[in-house]
């Protein structure tokens, strides 16, 4: 049986550390399943990137909120580049404003760093066959954000990241020095262009700088 290639993302070395020496010992009888090979470690967005379109992995270990490059943009970036791997998000956080993100940009699952080392073998095999994995509570509030009125209305509220775009772009801030200041991609800046326009209902920069002085994300004009 095959082992399953990981690539662990996350800016805390003694993560890392603790992640790969548990991959490296768990052998194919480790719960149903195959085994693991670690192929790499990243400590943040970026370079996370840049190791998964080189080595190739089959599952990568996403952490989310990471100095230099954070999570959910290396995510949208390797959904944007068409990456084989499947990004499984291992993070501490659960709030709505890094689930919906995440999930968003293309991630295939969502554990918290307290789940069980069983259950996180099962999530990685899970995540390495295409399947979506998502702890309880992420999936609580995923229903609960497709379910809410406001929600179904007029879509989802901008993530941190889109307000951050927007108030650049209100400044009139050019996508290439977006980019530039917030260490991200100039394609990864249209992609969260794409999603501001579709949650505020706009075509355009004017429009949606106009609906977010409307709105009180930029606060007053």
């Amino acid at each position: 049986m095959t082992d399953i290639t990981l690539l662990i993302v996350d800016d805390h070395p003694v993560v890392r550390d603790g992640l790969r020496g548990m991959f490296t010992a768990a052998g194919p009888d480790s719960g149903s399943g195959p085994g693991f090979r670690v192929l790499g470690e990243a400590s943040d967005g970026r370079e996370a990137v840049e190791l998964t379109l080189r080595l190739d992995p089959d599952v990568v270990l996403m952490d989310l909120r990471m100095p230099g490059g954070n999570g959910v943009d290396a995510i949208a970036e390797l959904t944007r580049l068409g990456a084989r791997a499947r990004v499984l998000v291992l993070t501490t956080y659960d709030t709505d404003t890094d689930t919906l993100p995440a999930i968003e940009a293309g991630a295939t699952g969502y554990l918290l760093k307290d789940a069980p080392r069983e259950e996180l073998f099962g999530a990685v095999r899970a995540a390495a066959e295409g399947r979506t994995v998502l702890s309880p509570a992420v999936a609580t509030r995923l229903v609960t954000a497709v379910r809410s009125p406001a929600a179904q209305a007029a879509g989802t509220a901008l993530s941190a990241r889109e307000g951050e775009i927007l108030a650049l772009v209100a400044k009139g801030t050019a996508n290439r020095a977006i980019a530039a200041e917030l260490f991200i991609s100039e394609a990864t800046v249209k992609t969260h262009l794409t999603h501001i326009y579709g949650k505020l209902g706009v075509n355009d920069r004017a429009a949606a700088v106009a609906a977010g002085y409307d709105r009180g994300i930029l606060g007053r004009s």
